[in-house]
């Protein structure tokens, strides 16, 4: 399966072992989920995690995202320039997710324009894991 993984899903996994969001990646880990991303993704991921406030080790956040570009799908996404976004941070989100038909698993449904593809993590969860 595969699916887009918003950046709060990552600090959740890393934040608080044993929750929703770490049982999403431990699937990620083994292979049961592919995560679909982008460049923009992958920038965002390294900068959201790398921050001193979350005091996340380096070799935590370089091992979780090179199982990322390891055994995920790298995609050139669609643009979308005339959906209206919340917070145009997002934006890189919601079109891989679209691009790809993948659900896009975030902890901020709200942050996002209506569609069947955003799903929440315990939403996903219940249906998937």
């Amino acid at each position: 399966m595969i699916a887009v993984i918003d950046t709060n899903i990552l600090v959740s996994a890393l934040w608080k072992p044993g929750g929703n969001a770490s049982l999403l990646i431990s699937h990620v880990i083994s292979g049961i989920i592919q995560p679909c991303y982008d460049y923009r993704i992958m920038e965002e991921y390294h900068e959201v995690l790398m921050r001193p406030k979350f005091k996340f080790s380096r070799m935590q956040v370089d091992l979780l995202l090179d199982t990322f570009i390891l055994d995920g799908i790298s995609i050139m996404a669609k643009p979308l320039p005339d959906i209206v976004m919340n917070d145009e941070d997002d934006r890189p989100f919601f079109e891989v997710a679209k691009t790809c038909h993948a659900p896009l698993i975030t902890g901020n449904i709200r942050d996002y324009p209506e569609d069947p593809l955003i799903t929440s993590l315990a939403d996903f969860c219940r249906k998937y894991l």
